[in-house]
């Protein structure tokens, strides 16, 4: 049995890890947890902050006071980070940034954060681009959330058409959540996003987003146990 300690960018993807992932993962002998990144602390209110990857710095230090508070040999931690806004204090930002491929660029970066923490027990995943990605694997399913809405989900759906979620751009004004936003104002992905991610289901979601896929295969095989 394996545990999993997940440390997610915000609620929407602690809360898709939590709905979504934990579950499935349950069945390959692996036992989710997940937590916002530490953000900010009062040390004199005794209270914590989290949630938004505002520095690298920070977040790599609230991973690694959890690597140490648990040390067993078959616990195992990662990440679920947006490229989108990515802070750029994070290791192999310059390098990473001048790749064309972005699937290059999410390489670099997570094999530099993986040497940067250096940790065996640590799998780096940044989402390419952010979260937004796996609704525009099928936005038909936003409509399990939003009805009446047929005309904003058509335009998506024929914005999307064959191309890959991953690959549309990070574009502050066309960025995933922003062409969603655009169609959907009331658009909320912490409660319509996680539950449409969930409506999608991951056999597309693995089709639709390939590091995704990757990322999800190597979280399956942590306890070398078929479901």
């Amino acid at each position: 049995m394996i545990r999993l300690h997940i440390t997610a960018e915000g609620h929407a993807e602690q809360a898709f890890v939590k709905n979504v992932l934990t579950p499935h993962l349950a069945r390959y002998d692996v036992l989710v947890d997940a937590r916002r990144v530490l953000t900010s602390k009062d040390n004199r209110a005794a209270k914590e902050y989290r949630g938004g990857l505002l520095s690298y710095q920070k977040a790599k230090k609230d991973i690694q006071n959890w690597l140490k508070e648990d040390k067993h040999a078959e616990c195992r931690f990662s990440t679920m980070f947006d490229l989108y806004a990515l802070p750029n204090d994070f290791p192999g930002y310059t390098q990473a940034k001048k790749q064309t491929d972005k699937y290059e660029c999410i390489r670099i970066l997570e094999e530099s954060m993986a040497s940067d923490l250096a940790s065996r027990r640590f799998i780096p995943y940044i989402q390419l681009h952010e979260f937004e990605a796996l609704i525009l694997a099928d936005p038909q399913q936003l409509d399990w959330e939003y009805l009446e809405h047929d005309r904003p989900i058509n335009n998506l759906i024929a914005m999307v058409v064959n191309q890959n979620p991953e690959l549309i751009n990070d574009d502050p004004m066309t960025a995933p959540s922003k062409r969603i936003l655009n169609e959907i104002p009331e658009y909320d992905k912490v409660t319509a996003g996680v539950a449409v991610a969930g409506k999608i289901g991951l056999q597309t979601l693995r089709e639709k987003c390939r590091h995704f896929n990757e990322w999800l295969t190597t979280l399956e095989q942590l306890s070398n146990v078929s479901p």
